[in-house]
């Protein structure tokens, strides 16, 4: 800190006390200033109006959850989803099949009724493609999936092929936390899109954020030993290996609607600059409540998300762009409100 100030003070007759109270405070404002500054800049990516024609491209998604390939949901609870997804843009849904075992196999235990229900799917609801949801967590930050090992990555390569077999649309990823440097993670990634660009069907991953600031995840992975964010140029080196990423836009932290908002809007911004023309891109939906320091229930909201997304996106943006919905068993009538009056 500059001396010139603290010796001006000691001139005038200041106490030690009051010096030390002075340097504190300017201490604090220094530390401050870049917090509100990052703040001020999101709450104005979140101003203005979005463009009249950025809306629904019928690219868009839903997470579901295990219940539909376990037995637990019924013809009625289909014949529901059918109903909740008439005339919105959802195309894919992500069903929960796994999750895949440590050494990346799959136990077909676990999906009693995944043929049954991805048969009655395609009959209630045609035109949409029913794709298996598989994951874990990874290593080296998570005891669970260790994609360095070929044996792990050729075992998840089987496992894709596993579900393929079942009448499945396609398969789609999320693993977490996949470090921005993972060589093993991108080797994955070229495994199964053979198999799947094989089959016909696409192929996609569930995505984390991207570095708001250049270099943060460095930052934050050193200090922490978490991967909150990757780099840019890493999400682009897998969203070149894939045929559809979604971003995963949620659990951000962000006090209030606003600055969350803002923050959606920067990363659809991030994702459309990385992502290949060809592939699609999905910002992510909180359809679901929640109250923790990295989740405000009130902040993160599907409205802000939807504005935020078609902010990001502008007038005149690319064609395959969507939403995704997390996730059907907490998406509640306002969520699906705030969706349809938003985007659709």
């Amino acid at each position: 800190m500059e001396l010139r100030p603290l010796r001006a003070l000691r001139r005038r007759g200041w106490s030690r006390w009051q010096r030390i109270g002075v340097a504190v405070a300017t201490a604090v404002v220094l530390l401050l200033l870049p917090v509100v500054g990052a703040a001020s800049a999101l709450r104005l990516q979140y101003a203005g109006d979005p463009a009249a024609d950025a809306l629904a491209r019928g690219r868009d998604a839903l997470w579901l959850g295990h219940a539909w390939v376990d037995g637990r949901r019924t013809d009625a609870d289909l014949a529901a989803l059918a109903q909740r997804l008439a005339g919105t843009g959802i195309r894919d849904l992500y069903v929960h099949t796994g999750p895949l075992a440590h050494d990346g196999s799959l136990d077909p235990a676990l999906y009693p009724q995944a043929r049954t229900f991805v048969e009655q799917a395609h009959r209630a609801l045609p035109g949409v493609r029913v794709q298996s949801w598989l994951g874990n967590v990874v290593r080296p930050e998570k005891a669970g999936l260790d994609l360095d090992r070929a044996d792990v990555r050729d075992r998840v390569t089987a496992s894709s092929r596993q579900v393929l077999a079942l009448g499945f649309d396609g398969v789609h990823f999320d693993m977490e936390p996949v470090r921005p440097d993972s060589a093993g993670f991108l080797a994955l990634l070229d495994q199964v899109h053979a198999v799947t660009r094989a089959a016909g069907v696409p192929f996609s991953v569930a995505a984390p954020q991207i570095d708001p600031l250049p270099g943060l995840h460095v930052v934050t992975t050193g200090l922490s030993g978490h991967g909150k964010w990757w780099s840019q140029a890493y999400f682009g080196q897998v969203a070149r290996r894939v045929d559809q990423v979604a971003v995963m836009s949620y659990d951000t932290a962000m006090p209030v609607e606003s600055l969350y908002g803002g923050y959606v809007a920067q990363q659809t911004r991030l994702a459309l600059e990385a992502t290949p023309p060809e592939v699609d891109l999905l910002m992510g939906l909180p359809a679901y409540w929640d109250d923790t320091s990295s989740h405000r229930g009130a902040a993160e909201t599907v409205r802000a998300a939807v504005r935020g997304a078609r902010l990001g996106l502008g007038s005149g943006g690319r064609q395959n762009f969507g939403l995704a919905l997390y996730v059907d068993f907490t998406a509640t009538p306002d969520h699906w409100a705030a969706y349809r009056d938003g985007w659709v």
